[in-house]
């Protein structure tokens, strides 16, 4: 029985349906209906029941089912070990993420990854609010999930995996606290909390000078880390915008997390450098791509916290 002929068999018992199972391995009902009459004249016995209405498996397409699905496993995985290798993913791939909603996704595809790259080692890393660059330029990482915009000349920009409303963390005390949103021009009541160390085109996409309407908004303090941001919030020194996750992740009973009502989305999306375009790069980007299109983000993140 070739290859081709097992994966054929495996697909139907799973489908249950020869134009299903057409479809999905790429060749005609006929093809299909023709393998397993081989597959039959071989053993000597009928796989499957097939009537009008459903097609079932019998004891027999039963035993061997269980039998080959070990198998073909194994062989999948060898096969796999050995396009990896061949192709150079190997050796050790570091990923980093800028916020812990961009972890869960991290995670999820890094396992998925590892069961299919036995032989690189994945490790994952927190970015650093402060030069949140550096370490992608200097080879520390390889790839980042982060907020953006990021525009440098020597920094891939890769697809935008998600993106999540924007909220306004303020003081539990504060007049806005009572509210149910806020607004963008809101920010010019009250000190904005900054961070340092971002590139300044990033600091006044997400910490602006002025509102919609050209209103001055105030300076408070600046940090280079998000604790010290949710600290300084809390003892009214100012507001800061987030994301609006960023509520089921850093509660505390000092600050509210207010939706924005006016506010666009906060992108997140995957960086490498153009001189780390390395097949295991690929291969791992690939991979949180299918992960954040099959997965639902929203399901991952809310398990996470739950």
């Amino acid at each position: 029985m070739e290859l081709r002929e097992i994966e054929i068999f495996l697909m139907l018992a799973e489908e249950l349906h020869f134009g299903r199972t057409a479809e999905r391995m790429r060749v005609t009902p006929a093809r299909v209906s023709q393998v397993i009459k081989k597959q039959e004249r071989a053993i000597g016995a009928e796989l499957f029941k097939r009537t009008s209405r459903s097609v079932q498996l019998t004891p027999a397409g039963i035993v061997l089912r269980d039998g080959l699905a070990a198998g073909y496993q194994q062989i999948k995985e060898a096969l796999a070990s050995a396009v990896a290798v061949g192709r150079g993913i190997t050796g050790e791939l570091n990923i980093a993420y800028s916020a812990a909603w961009c972890g869960i996704l991290v995670v999820a595809a890094t396992d998925i990854f590892r069961a299919r790259q036995p032989h690189c080692l994945v490790r994952i890393h927190e970015s650093p609010l402060l030069d949140p660059i550096g370490p992608l330029r200097n080879g520390t990482y390889d790839i980042q999930l982060v907020e953006l915009p990021i525009d440098e000349p020597d920094i891939v920009n890769g697809p935008v995996l998600f993106s999540e409303p924007r909220a306004l963390v303020v003081p539990v005390g504060h007049p806005f606290a009572r509210r149910g949103t806020v607004s963008l021009e809101d920010l010019s009541e009250a000190p904005l909390i900054t961070v340092t160390g971002q590139p300044q085109y990033f600091l006044d996409h997400h910490y602006p000078h002025r509102t919609p309407k050209g209103r001055l908004i105030p300076r408070g303090p600046s940090t280079t880390a998000w604790q010290e941001v949710l600290a300084l919030v809390g003892a009214g020194k100012g507001v800061s915008p987030t994301c609006a996750r960023a509520a089921q992740y850093y509660s505390r009973p000092d600050v509210v997390y207010l939706p924005f009502s006016d506010a666009p989305l906060v992108e997140y999306g995957l960086l490498w450098t153009a001189a780390n375009s390395t097949p295991k790069v690929q291969a791992f980007i690939d991979t949180l791509l299918e992960t954040a299109r099959s997965s639902n983000l929203a399901e991952l993140q809310q398990a996470a916290v739950s």
